[in-house]
């Protein structure tokens, strides 16, 4: 009886542990880490946020064996006078670049497979979001050599869970805030699928299945 009652106490404790761990880690904490103003301009007020666009970003072709470190890659966009609303780190953590309020410049030219289009418009009418990831060798070809590529460590290349996992939790956030923004890949889209003579992000490695879409 003693031993049935330790295993019911343990049993509990572990119970607790997990709920209180659940719940902290359904919480989405995010970072101000705000871009220079001139990376990006004020939104129209009339103009509803209707799509988003999903991204990958690193300093890999800099930087192989340390593609991700935040500074190196928030100087890149403040040199070249880019941007994106928020970016994901490795370990899910999300830093706002951009207030919502501003169109950031994260898809530049292009135009949609589909109704509406937006063609050379996009940014005016969306959120960027970043994940600091990296591509296939294939699809990093037109930035980095082999030799380098292979410097990249196995670990990171892809995404991460936690990425995934903050990813969710961001879309759901900014959809409840947007509703003009639906969960479906009409409205949730990559860079490829905007600009694909030009870009390749997120990339062939990104699960879309893992953010239920």
């Amino acid at each position: 009886m003693l031993k049935i009652n330790q295993l019911l106490l343990k049993a509990t404790a572990l119970l607790i542990i997990l709920l209180c761990a659940s719940e902290a880690y359904s919480q989405l904490t995010i970072i101000q880490r705000p871009l220079p103003e001139k990376c990006s301009r004020p939104r129209e007020k009339e103009q509803p946020v209707t799509h988003l666009m999903i991204h990958f970003c690193s300093i890999c072709t800099q930087q192989p064996e340390n593609p991700y470190d935040l500074n190196g890659i928030c100087q890149v966009f403040e040199k070249y006078g880019v941007s994106a609303h928020y970016l994901i780190g490795r370990d899910g953590t999300v830093y706002q670049l951009v207030d919502e309020s501003r169109i950031a410049y994260h898809a530049g030219k292009g135009k949609l497979p589909f109704p509406p289009y937006l063609e050379n418009s996009f940014n005016r009418c969306s959120i960027g979001i970043e994940l600091m990831g990296i591509g296939t060798q294939e699809e990093m070809a037109h930035f980095m050599s082999a030799a380098d590529y292979q410097r990249i460590a196995p670990s990171d290349i892809g995404f991460t869970e936690a990425q995934y996992v903050s990813l969710q939790q961001l879309i759901a956030d900014i959809c409840k805030r947007h509703p003009q923004v639906k969960q479906n890949r009409q409205h949730i889209v990559g860079h490829h699928e905007y600009a694909p003579d030009r870009k390749v992000d997120p990339g062939s490695l990104f699960n879309w299945k893992k953010i239920g879409l």
